[in-house]
């Protein structure tokens, strides 16, 4: 396919997955759950840091960490006491533990009492045309206070060549807001057009597919070359593509 036709038949996939359709079967359904800009961010970031694996285990870990926070993420956060932390300890999802999950909840309250919350973090280390630094600091900021080090994987970073699927997700989720009523929007200090595609095995393979990705890996390398391969195609709104790829690879299996 040529540029033009490959950006129609894209566009047609983006409108045949990017609708409410979308949010049953996937795990942007858990922050879709609540209607306070805090519980959203919260919910959406710690569903979007276990989404890897079977897509229903991640649904039903995320809603099963939910109910573990009192079904209010933002005031367990904010308002916890030591002794409300021990109940996350029974949590688990593949790799990622209750103490993982008590540190994140830690960090949290410190990134919204010392740094004024997730969105601010990440838009004080935005550049024009890529959020990959600020993922980067995100990580740092996150892990400045006291830790567990095996934490620390459960948060990638780009500038180590990670393509950091589950944050570009995640601010995807947070950013994008196309009237479509799958992602959320309530982040207006950063642009869709900063955003970067979630790359993983079924978009990367996809990606291939369509002459719009030729590095092997899927990681900081094959990311930028697939940004610059969407923003070719829509500038300002680079990312509506991760749909179209996603759909063909998990739903269609192209």
């Amino acid at each position: 396919m040529n540029k033009k036709d490959l950006k129609e038949f894209l566009d047609v996939k983006v409108q045949q997955y990017n609708n409410l359709n979308f949010i049953e079967s996937d795990p942007i359904q858990v922050p879709h759950l609540f209607h306070k800009k805090e519980d959203i961010e919260i919910a959406g970031f710690l569903t979007a840091t276990i989404a890897w694996g079977n897509r229903k285990s991640i649904i039903n870990n995320a809603k099963h960490m939910m109910s573990l926070l009192d079904n209010s993420p933002y005031d367990f956060v904010m308002n916890h006491h030591e002794t409300d932390l021990e109940k996350l300890q029974q949590f688990v999802h593949r790799t990622f533990n209750g103490h993982d999950f008590i540190q994140f909840i830690v960090s949290l309250q410190h990134i919204y009492k010392i740094h004024n919350g997730l969105e601010s973090v990440f838009s004080k280390y935005a550049e024009n045309q890529s959020l990959q630094t600020s993922i980067s600091k995100f990580k740092t900021i996150f892990f400045e206070i006291e830790h567990l080090q095996r934490t620390q994987k459960h948060i990638s970073d780009p500038l180590k060549n990670s393509a950091a699927k589950r944050l570009n997700m995640y601010l995807r989720w947070m950013v994008r807001n196309d009237k479509t009523g799958v992602d959320f929007g309530i982040w207006k200090s950063l642009s869709p057009s900063q955003l970067s595609c979630p790359l993983d095995v079924h978009s990367g393979n996809v990606a291939r597919k369509l002459d719009l990705l030729s590095r092997k890996q899927n990681d900081a390398k094959a990311l930028l070359e697939l940004d610059t391969a969407l923003r070719q195609l829509d500038a300002k709104d680079p990312v509506k593509y991760d749909f179209a790829l996603f759909g063909l690879g998990v739903f269609e299996g192209f």
